[in-house]
């Protein structure tokens, strides 16, 4: 998993409330166990038309937002079922970071175990935020070490974030990463117990 430390990036608005898994990536582009590829069909109902071409007024269809790394939204953002492809459809296109006033309890989850920072703030200062990101080509610079966001007026706003969630986006481990770190213990148990056991091992 890619590390999260600091992020310098261009900023989009999504001022919605409740925008769910379905929203995110819609269920006919659940049929690949990938983690690539999906971000060309995030959000595809609002990006494109029933023909496949783009609508020109969504948001991440904009020139200046195409290249957007972070997503401010509204409330309960990720509702809906616990579809892991919602934060790869969001990694693969290029969105690190959401700041909402909540979020749905899996997605959430979901969002650190796949290097995406998920920023709960209050709702008047997400709504501030989007105000700022609505002026195409605003950055913001996350900073997960101080748990910092500069605005684009460069104040300076404290998170919060769980301090195991954060060791792990700033070291880059999934839950396989994390096993990992144990693989001499591992690989010794496994030693002893083909030793101890051997018709566990058979072929």
């Amino acid at each position: 998993m890619q590390k999260f430390t600091t992020l310098q990036g261009i900023v989009a608005p999504l001022p919605m409330m409740n925008v769910d898994t379905d929203m995110i990536i819609p269920k006919q582009f659940l049929k690949t166990i990938k983690r690539t590829g999906l971000g060309a069909n995030l959000f595809h109902e609002m990006r494109f038309d029933y023909n496949g071409a783009p609508i020109a007024d969504f948001v991440l269809n904009k020139p200046a937002y195409t290249k957007a790394e972070i997503l401010v939204s509204g409330a309960n953002f990720g509702c809906g079922s616990s579809r892991e492809h919602a934060p790869w459809a969001l990694l693969d296109y290029g969105i690190r970071c959401v700041i909402a006033s909540s979020f749905a309890d899996i997605f959430y989850n979901n969002c650190f175990k796949n290097g995406i920072l998920p920023i709960v703030l209050d709702a008047a200062i997400v709504d501030t935020l989007a105000v700022q990101a609505a002026t195409e080509g605003t950055t913001f610079t996350i900073d997960l070490p101080a748990q910092t966001i500069t605005d684009a007026l460069g104040k300076t706003i404290p998170f919060t974030v769980d301090a195991f969630r954060k060791k792990c986006l700033l070291e880059g481990l999934d839950d396989i990463g994390l096993t990992l770190q144990n693989e001499e213990k591992i690989t010794a148990f496994e030693q002893q117990s083909k030793q101890q056991k051997p018709w566990l091992w058979a072929a």
